[in-house]
C-alpha cells in the first residue's frame, strides 16, 4: 500500500505525468498511479490525457501558463481597508460591507461569497 499525499500542487502532478510519459507509460496507467498516491480526485483522466498530449507536442514547462481574463478586484489595499473596517466596528454587517466595497470600487454588483472571503469569514 502506498502512502497518500494530500494537497499536492498541480505542477507536482504534471511533473509526475511528464516523467511517466517520458518512460512511455500509457495515460490510463499514469492516472492510476497518480490516484494511488494522490487520491481519486487529484486529476481527471481527461486532464491527464491533455497533459500527455501537450508534453508529446513539445511542452517542457510543468507550471501553469498565464491566462487571460478579467483581473482580480481584490488587492492588498482593499483587503487592508476591509480588515480595518471590520476591526473598527464588530457590529459591521455584510450589507454594510457590500455597500462600502461597491462605493470603493465603483462597481454595481458583488457576490456575498467574495465579500465574506475578503473579510476572512469573520463577519458570519
Amino acid at each position: 500500500m502506498f502512502k497518500t499525499i494530500e494537497g499536492a500542487a498541480d505542477c507536482e502532478i504534471r511533473s509526475v505525468i511528464r516523467f511517466l510519459n517520458a518512460r512511455h507509460v500509457l495515460p490510463s496507467d499514469i492516472r492510476h498511479q497518480i490516484c494511488q498516491v494522490h487520491g481519486d480526485n487529484a486529476m481527471s483522466d481527461g486532464m491527464v490525457r491533455k497533459c500527455v498530449r501537450m508534453f508529446n507536442e513539445g511542452r517542457e514547462n510543468v507550471h501553469a501558463e498565464a491566462r487571460s481574463g478579467r483581473p482580480s478586484l481584490v488587492n492588498d489595499d482593499l483587503v487592508r481597508k476591509v480588515n480595518e473596517r471590520v476591526r473598527d466596528d464588530r457590529r459591521f454587517t455584510i450589507s454594510d460591507l457590500s455597500l462600502h466595497f461597491l462605493r470603493y470600487q465603483g462597481l454595481y454588483s458583488m457576490t456575498l461569497s467574495v465579500v465574506i472571503w475578503i473579510a476572512g469569514g469573520r463577519i458570519l
